[in-house]
């Protein structure tokens, strides 16, 4: 389909009222309609397995599923099994369930690294409590996050480092410093700097790019040395790089870890997972001040905790960490040779861990470029791709694949073309996408 002759009038019928109730048309940043092409934000009405439909009635091969969250399709069996089952019981009661202790049994056997578990909804809830955490247990304020990674929490202390920091006090951000991915001199310059005040060292153990040889490990005897406690971000590298997350693939072990996403394929779960010293701080079994760790009404529902388990266990059986890998790789594969065939492989760059997926869209002189961006995400929508990353789900087919990478080498033709003329904005169809992070509107 020719992208002038793709019209979402429903969906952008829809959007107008996402505006006029919720601030910013969805309730993350990263799903705005502001990262799609001008009138171009399909609204979703539902899904199955690797494809959505909008409200206008136009099917998708999905990537990125629920923000990297639903890994094994929509509306998996298994996982809705679990779920009825736990909701016909009841969701939520007075005193833990039953539940909560086979679930925590179920984690802490898939990831045997950890000794202790506490589940909440959100990952900013386990990120920040593992914050609060280090600080208790150290007695330091600071808190030293990978400035190479995008995302960590909502939460003051992360969110006061970037763009959008309106509404956070200048000396909650002080107290949040950065070190670069890859680098232990220029880490362990920074815990010189500010030697006995950091608390932690917070980071994704690996991203676009495999950590570099001994980092990791490197690590951990930085924060051992320094007294710091090393957590691991494990909110997208868990269960896609391993079912014990990167930790498991990469054997050093973390001080404290956080996990979601995938972990509830769509349903609302994360989890804080440690050594038991430290997580019982959060407890009633030590002799000193009672830390706050995390204390959430809606953090142990019994459909989600189910959920959960379910996700764990099809992992397990079914191998799907593997095939996230076989998929991406195909799919990584089809994208490579499809660019270089359109003369555009050093501008479309597939880059990740194949479970994991991402893409640039560079310039002339090979820079990332959002008018790029816009152009190829135009194309991919109009053959029915939506696809904001190549994140893979294990509900993708070969035919899906095949389908990517077709639409991939047209999208890539009209690309050669904005290459050629020097400027893409004749194929834009109004402004281009903008990144989640910035200051103004």
């Amino acid at each position: 389909m020719d992208t002038e002759d793709f019209f979402l009038p429903r969906s952008r019928e829809a959007n107008a009222r996402l505006h006029e109730l919720i601030p910013g048309g969805a309730h993350t940043y990263a799903k705005g309609d502001d990262q799609y092409p001008e009138d171009l934000a399909p609204v979703i009405s539902h899904g199955l397995g690797a494809h959505v439909w909008d409200v206008d009635g136009n099917r998708y091969v999905e990537y990125g599923s629920g923000l990297r969250s639903v890994s094994l399709g929509h509306a998996h069996p298994r996982v809705l099994e679990a779920v009825r089952r736990e909701i016909d019981r009841g969701g939520n009661f007075v005193r833990p369930s039953v539940v909560e202790i086979e679930a925590a049994e179920r984690f802490l056997a898939t990831v045997p690294t950890a000794e202790m578990v506490k589940f909440a909804k959100n990952g900013s809830d386990v990120t920040t409590a593992a914050v609060r955490l280090a600080r208790a247990v150290t007695g330091r304020p600071r808190v030293a996050v990978c400035g190479d990674h995008p995302f960590f929490s909502v939460d003051d202390w992360f969110i006061g480092t970037t763009p959008m920091s309106a509404g956070i006090p200048a000396a909650t951000t002080e107290l949040t410093v950065a070190f670069p991915y890859g680098d232990l001199a220029a880490t362990e310059e920074l815990l010189d700097r500010y030697r006995g005040e950091v608390a932690c060292l917070i980071l994704e153990p690996a991203g676009h790019t495999e950590p570099p040889p001994g980092y990791l490990a490197g690590l951990r005897e930085l924060a051992d040395r320094h007294g710091c406690v090393l957590v691991f971000d494990e909110m997208i590298t868990g269960l896609r790089w391993s079912e014990a997350g990167a930790q498991g693939l990469y054997g050093v072990v973390p001080d404290l870890s956080t996990f979601g996403k995938a972990l509830g394929n769509g349903f609302a779960v994360s989890a804080l997972a440690g050594r038991r010293e430290l997580m019982e701080w959060g407890g009633l079994r030590h002799a000193g001040d009672r830390v706050f760790l995390l204390s959430t009404t809606h953090g142990a529902e019994t459909h989600a905790l189910a959920a959960a388990m379910a996700v764990q266990t099809t992992y397990a059986e079914e191998g799907v960490t593997a095939r996230l890998h076989a998929l991406g790789e195909r799919l990584a594969a089809g994208v490579r040779e499809a660019a270089a065939g359109m003369g555009v492989g050093d501008h479309v760059v597939v880059r990740g861990r194949a479970s994991n997926l991402v893409f640039a869209t560079l310039d002339e002189r090979g820079l990332p470029s959002q008018a790029y961006r816009t152009l190829f995400l135009r194309r991919l929508l109009a053959g029915g791709v939506l696809a904001p990353s190549f994140v893979v789900s294990s509900a993708l087919d070969d035919a899906d694949i095949d389908h990517t990478v077709d639409v991939v080498a047209q999208a890539c033709a009209v690309y050669r073309k904005a290459l050629d003329a020097g400027d893409p904005t004749p194929w834009l169809g109004g402004r281009p996408v903008k990144p989640v992070f910035r200051r103004s509107v």
